[in-house]
C-alpha cells in the first residue's frame, strides 16, 4: 500500500456538507460526481496532499444510505492507494481478510476499489484505490 489516497465520510446531504468543508478547507469541491453504480453522488475535498471524499446516498437501497440509517453520518472509510489492486487482493486474501467485492468495481475519482470487510480491520471499512490507466 502507498498511502492514504482519501477518506470518505457519509453525509444525508452532499449539497450542506459541502458549505461545511468549503468554509473548512477554504477551497470548493474540486470535483464533483455521481457513481450510479453504486448509488451515491460524491464531493472530493483537499487539503495540502491529504482528500477527502463526501458520500451521499441517491437511492435507499445505497450503501451510504444503509450506513447512516445505522450509524449516523460520520467516518464512512478509508482507503489506501495500491499500485496493483490485484496483487493486493491476492496477497490479502491469503492474510485471511474478507474482500466484499474480488472483482475491482469502477469507483469515483477514476479508480478501481475493492473494500476490506470491517469485521478484519477492528470496525474499520477499507477501501483499495488503483489509478485507472
Amino acid at each position: 500500500m502507498k498511502k492514504i489516497e482519501h477518506i470518505g465520510i457519509a453525509v444525508s446531504s452532499l449539497k450542506n456538507a459541502s458549505i461545511i468543508y468549503e468554509k473548512l478547507f477554504g477551497a470548493p469541491a474540486y470535483k464533483e460526481e455521481e457513481v450510479a453504480s453504486e448509488g451515491v453522488k460524491t464531493a472530493f475535498f483537499m487539503s495540502g496532499p491529504n482528500k477527502i471524499e463526501l458520500l451521499e446516498a441517491t437511492n435507499l437501497e445505497s450503501p451510504i444510505a444503509k450506513f447512516i440509517a445505522k450509524k449516523g453520518e460520520g467516518i464512512h472509510h478509508i482507503a489506501f492507494e495500491v499500485e496493483d489492486i490485484m496483487v493486493e487482493i491476492a496477497r490479502l486474501k491469503n492474510e485471511g481478510f474478507i474482500i466484499l467485492n474480488e472483482t475491482p468495481k469502477n469507483g469515483a475519482d477514476n479508480k478501481l476499489v475493492v473494500f476490506l470487510h470491517p469485521k478484519n480491520t477492528n470496525g474499520v471499512l477499507i477501501e483499495l484505490c488503483q489509478e485507472i490507466r
